[in-house]
């Protein structure tokens, strides 16, 4: 039986994992959660699995330093997921990552604290999971050529071009995925996907010109991996966040579970595409801070967490998101991210210098 710890249990991945723990009650122990807020639900969620429950600021790391698990499940919103991440890592926790900020911020560092732990990375994403199946439960690049991330293209696939006048209840309606505001948003602008491509980079050693991005609106096939000898392999199944949160607890092992099955007699068409640079400038953005190393990440994604937030809040319009993070970029001081102060740090400075310039939608007409 893994003993598990779930940070961000309260978020549509964390009521997931415990859907999947309650399911299986001889191979899962829950022995803590977490959330930042919410403290009833998490309460409620705590008393359900039999496991201690921890609200507030810290509550992510207390649950960690305070709890012996195998496994922890790192779910939590933005850069707020690395400090219990590392802590895990410290303790010889294998890590469930659901948080992409901790990736995209800091991958360098948390892979380089797992490879001298000897602590194992379990993608939780759709995608990652997909990946880590086609690698038959491998992390490593061995006779990988590419690595091919499906989209769903969000809410505005098709939407004519000009997406000024997007409201946030219209990017929150995603098509395909229940997910958490910030999270949504990030679809809708393929953030996301971006996000993604750096997570790619870091949990399979695989560099950014070696992973592609298709949009597959069906969000049938999950991500596929080109071998060098010319085989691709995928990951087929029904849109369910519960298959790939089942595999990252499990694996190399596989539960069997009451979800729906696929059919591929009655799915119909699977269609694919690219994505539009104009439509999803996103994407570009995040090859540019590939291509730039150091800090740049790590402003990326505090850019993007707070033109997100600033939109949501109705004080920043949609296609503002993606020009508050190439304003940031184009200003970022040129440093190494390689501590957790230095990428706080990074991040500090991003905050301050958007919300100097605040509203943005006045610096860029």
């Amino acid at each position: 039986m893994k003993k598990i710890i779930i940070l961000g249990v309260t978020g549509s991945i964390g009521r997931n994992a415990v859907d999947v723990v309650l399911a299986h009650p001889d191979s899962f122990k829950v022995v803590a959660v977490a959330a930042l807020r919410s403290r009833e639900a998490c309460e409620q969620l705590a008393a359900r699995l039999g496991a201690k429950a921890y609200t507030g600021d810290d509550a992510a790391v207390r649950a960690v330093e305070e709890n012996e698990a195998d496994v922890c499940l790192v779910a939590t919103v933005g850069l707020s997921g690395l400090s219990p991440t590392l802590a895990a890592i410290e303790k010889g926790m294998d890590i469930a990552l659901a948080t992409k900020e901790v990736m995209v911020m800091a991958g360098e560092l948390v892979t380089s604290a797992a490879r001298r732990k000897g602590v194992k990375f379990l993608p939780v994403d759709s995608e990652h999971s997909a990946i880590f199946q086609c690698l038959a439960g491998r992390t490593d690049p061995v006779g990988v050529e590419r690595l091919i991330l499906t989209a769903s293209g969000g809410p505005f696939l098709d939407r004519p071009a000009d997406l000024s006048a997007v409201t946030p209840a219209e990017a929150l309606n995603h098509p395909r995925w229940k997910m958490g505001p910030k999270v949504t948003v990030d679809s809708a602008t393929m953030m996301n996907k971006g996000f993604e491509i750096l997570e790619a980079r870091w949990l399979f050693d695989v560099g950014v010109d070696r992973i592609d991005v298709v949009v597959h609106p069906e969000s049938i096939v999950h991500s596929l991996v080109t071998f060098t000898d010319g085989a691709t392999l995928a990951q087929l199944s029904p849109p369910d966040m519960r298959v790939a949160i089942q595999y990252a607890l499990s694996a190399p092992a596989r539960l069997p579970s009451e979800r729906a099955k696929l059919d591929l007699a009655s799915t119909g068409a699977l269609t694919f595409r690219r994505p539009d640079p104009a439509r999803f400038p996103c994407l570009d953005l995040v090859k540019a801070a590939c291509r730039a190393g150091g800090c740049a990440t790590a402003v990326l994604a505090a850019a993007d967490e707070w033109a997100v937030a600033e939109f949501l809040a109705g004080r920043l319009r949609f296609t503002d998101i993606a020009r508050s993070v190439e304003d940031s970029l184009s200003h970022a001081p040129a440093t190494a991210c390689d501590s957790v102060d230095a990428v706080f740090a990074a991040a500090e400075w991003t905050r301050s210098r958007l919300a100097g310039r605040h509203p943005v939608s006045q610096v860029f007409p």
